[in-house]
């Protein structure tokens, strides 16, 4: 396997939802859509892995959103979307991107908490989905 790691999703990006209370009030769960996205997630973690066991070290990760532009949009407005002059004010917020992060705990990197830089974008795309590009910083000269 050769770094940096790139996992990709097709479809809209979903981010973290919101931890619901169970009923019995002996914890949290999450809804149905947030686990199927995770799993996916996960998946495809462990596709790009090859195999290979979770780094322990040091990781930098870049997550893009392309959300779909909106079909009732004019020509106009849809060419600006997607040349980057208008960018996606909607819901996710980009920091529910990065919860979902959470997926790649023990196939990516043994803890989330290796994770030293993070840069989240969102953007229009002529088809919706999520890429997620993660380097070893150690790779990169930074660590000695």
């Amino acid at each position: 396997m050769l770094w940096p790691l790139i996992i990709e999703l097709s479809g809209p990006p979903r981010g973290k939802g919101a931890g619901r209370a169970a009923p019995n009030h002996r914890g949290v769960y999450q809804d149905a859509k947030t686990r199927s996205y995770e799993a996916q997630l996960r998946f495809a973690a462990q596709q790009a892995m090859e195999g290979e066991p979770p780094t322990a070290e040091a990781v930098e990760v870049e997550i893009t959103a392309y959300v779909a532009v909106p079909s009732s949009w004019s020509k106009k407005k849809r060419e600006a979307a997607l040349s980057g002059a208008l960018r996606p004010t909607v819901k996710p917020d980009c920091n529910n991107y990065s919860k979902a992060l959470d997926a790649l705990n023990g196939v990516v990197w043994v803890d989330d908490k290796q994770i030293v830089a993070e840069h989240v974008w969102k953007v229009y795309g002529a088809r919706p989905g999520l890429r997620i590009v993660i380097s070893r910083l150690w790779q990169r000269g930074n660590n000695d």
